[in-house]
């Protein structure tokens, strides 16, 4: 992948993007298709595309099994099925997709196909500085009044946070003054990897897979660490400020974008069906592709988070930085949309907006300027930017909210985060139902 950059300039601030321009990203595709399944008659439709298309025979991964992912998703003549999902990854020969199209619409056993995207993550420079003048104001709800207290003074001190004991997300989020900790929680960041050994959140590391051919999760890019810090970093880092929401999560780094930050739908398929199979109670995702304005959302995503939620784990993922529509997958209406803000609370210009489609609006958004958290060694730390910074932070919350209710199902554990969010007086299409706050 080429190193290139985009700026855009917004109320005379300008954001770069340290990774490939967005705009030349949009309607990337591998060449290879997702074919959504009947749950039951998913041997019926793969024998399908096999006669009426040409698709290879298709092979099973199971949740727990990522060497076998990687080694199908990098064969063109060997079809993926993940059975936990009802999903399969198929290739097919160019002159035959019109068949494979055809096949998918005739037969009942196949519910919908698409062409496989690929994704990528989407990080600001961390010379980035947010725009001040917008302060939220109280709720009348007496029982919610206290907690929102620190939002609202926060939002008074714009830029001037005292980061020597705590990051300002976790100030903004109130994670400095929840006791909770996500003990006993599985949180899975599907990104870039981990760097395992570094000091901070190598004890903590419940599990670790790549599903990228040819790479260990080993984290080469650092996009994955400062996710996972994020999340789950300890609450006595090898260096102040303490920078995770829940600091006693147990960790799983699934490893689905190279450590160039590229990778495919198949990838983040194969790390969400292994992430279910380890107990993960929420999956972080701070990834996406470009979509264009008026474009739906994927149907093979969206009923795979539907399939996610009812085996009881949320999905929440970037909305993305190009300042356009949200991204995909984080545009389908069961996958939770998070955006960025900064300092002063107010959406950052390169956080995506929602549009007025079914799935894709901003659910929630969660400090994402000008972030400190864990990054490879020898550096350790470092502060950078992104839809991606903020998505862990709700990560972290979710893992709060689970281990304070350890029964809640998935539609609950969405439920509290929303109606505990601090109301912003900025248009739900650039918040949502605004900052995102720890029980």
């Amino acid at each position: 992948m080429t190193s290139e950059s985009f700026g855009r300039r917004e109320r005379g601030e300008q954001f770069e993007l340290c990774d490939q321009s967005v705009l030349k990203r949009e309607n990337a595709y591998t060449g290879r298709y997702l074919v959504l399944l009947d749950p039951q008659e998913g041997k019926r439709g793969m024998e399908a595309l096999r006669s009426r298309a040409g698709v290879p025979g298709a092979e099973q991964v199971r949740g727990a099994e990522a060497e076998s992912a990687v080694r199908i998703l990098e064969e063109p003549d060997v079809s993926a099925l993940f059975p936990d999902l009802g999903v399969a990854v198929v290739g097919v020969a160019p002159d035959q997709r019109e068949a494979l199209v055809t096949a998918a619409q005739e037969e009942s056993s196949i519910i919908a196909a698409e062409p496989e995207r690929l994704v990528y993550i989407s990080t600001i420079t961390d010379q980035s500085r947010e725009v001040t003048g917008y302060y939220p104001t109280y709720r009348s709800d007496e029982d919610v009044l206290e907690r929102h207290t620190t939002a609202a003074m926060a939002a008074a001190l714009g830029p001037a946070w005292d980061e020597s004991d705590h990051t300002w997300g976790l100030q903004a989020v109130r994670a400095n003054h929840c006791r909770l900790t996500g003990q006993g929680v599985m949180v899975a960041v599907l990104d870039t990897g981990v760097d395992t050994n570094h000091p901070d959140l190598a004890a903590r590391i419940a599990g670790t897979a790549s599903f990228v051919p040819g790479q260990s999760v080993q984290d080469g890019n650092g996009h994955g660490t400062h996710c996972i810090g994020t999340a789950a970093g300890p609450a006595d880092p090898q260096q102040r400020p303490r920078y995770g929401v829940a600091p006693e999560a147990r960790i799983l780094a699934g490893k689905v974008l190279s450590n160039q930050g590229s990778g495919s739908d198949g990838q983040i398929l194969a790390g969400i069906s292994w992430a279910l199979s380890q107990g993960a109670r929420v999956i972080s995702m701070s990834l996406g592709a470009p979509v264009s304005p008026g474009q739906l959302f994927s149907p093979v995503f969206e009923t795979v988070a539907q399939r996610v939620v009812a085996a009881g784990t949320l999905i929440v993922a970037a909305a993305g930085n190009d300042g356009g529509p949200v991204n995909h997958p984080a545009n389908c209406p069961s996958i939770l949309a998070v955006a960025a803000l900064g300092k002063a609370l107010h959406v950052a210009p390169f956080s995506c907006r929602g549009q007025s489609l079914a799935g894709a609006e901003i659910n929630i958004a969660a400090p994402g300027v000008e972030v400190r958290s864990a990054w490879p060694m020898p550096q350790v730390y470092k502060t950078i930017s992104g839809t991606s910074m903020a998505t862990p932070h709700v990560a972290g919350i979710v893992a709060l909210l689970a281990q304070m209710e350890p029964g809640a199902t998935a539609p609950e554990l969405k439920k509290r985060l929303i109606s505990g969010a601090y109301r912003l007086p900025q248009p739900p299409e650039n918040v949502g139902a605004g900052l995102g706050q720890t029980p």
